[in-house]
């Protein structure tokens, strides 16, 4: 009987220290902060530049048209206008570097009209640029993960019209028409969320020169001349892009 006693109280005696334990285990010392709770980590952004992608564009063109051989003199005549359309294409990465090749076809609002009052010709010049079409191959440098430096260059097509129009207005001779030529260009890119990324960017268009023979002198006499065009543009567009 006092065995079993003993050992009622030896096994009462153990549980409480236990217990005392436990409890003193879990209260902080007095001044002494809290231990703080562990760091909980955002799950790093992936940016992946290969893929193709489409988007839209929209920004400023300007043209210039620079005749010569009407009535011995060279005029040119200059406009600025709205340019905008959209782009489709794709890219590969290869560690900073990305690769690609892209379309970009933008209308534009480009006109402007020259009097020209000279023998044997008196009358106007009238340009209109409605549209140009490039296809680029370009690269770049992923200066940050998300942040693509490039620079590109191919060809250009253009819907560019030169009239030549008599003192009554009506047109009797045409320089130029659909024509093709090459473009060189830079920008930056910013990816700023997966699979969607902002540009702005510079390009240059050279169209060549064309020429044409049309009546002058009142319809006496025949008049040449040559028509020499180009188109800058600085544009801001947005990509969506399908990742490889």
């Amino acid at each position: 009987m006092r065995k079993s006693s003993s050992m009622l109280i030896a096994a009462a005696v153990i549980h409480l220290t236990a217990s005392q334990s436990a409890r003193a285990a879990d209260i902080v010392p007095r001044g002494y902060p809290a231990p703080a709770p562990p760091p909980v980590y955002a799950p790093l952004v992936q940016y992946r530049w290969s893929g193709c992608y489409v988007g839209g564009n929209i920004g400023g063109a300007w043209s210039n048209v620079d005749l010569s051989g009407v009535s011995g003199v060279n005029v040119s005549a200059s406009n600025g206008g709205v340019a905008g359309g959209g782009q489709i294409g794709c890219d590969y990465q290869w560690g900073a570097w990305v690769v690609g090749i892209r379309n970009m076809l933008d209308a534009t609002s480009l006109s402007s009209n020259t009097n020209i009052s000279t023998v044997p010709f008196t009358g106007a010049v009238d340009s209109r640029t409605r549209w140009f079409d490039t296809l680029t191959a370009r690269g770049g440098y992923l200066v940050q993960p998300n942040v693509l430096l490039y620079a590109q260059g191919g060809a250009a097509w253009t819907n560019t019209n030169v009239t030549f129009l008599d003192g009554s207005g009506a047109q009797v001779g045409e320089a130029s028409n659909d024509r093709t030529g090459w473009t060189v260009g830079a920008g930056v890119e910013w990816m700023f969320a997966p699979n969607w990324s902002a540009f702005a960017e510079y390009n240059f268009m050279g169209f060549g020169t064309q020429s044409t023979t049309f009546t002058g002198c009142g319809g006496t006499c025949v008049v040449s001349a040559s028509a020499k065009a180009d188109v800058q543009n600085v544009l801001a567009g947005v990509n969506y892009k399908f990742n490889f």
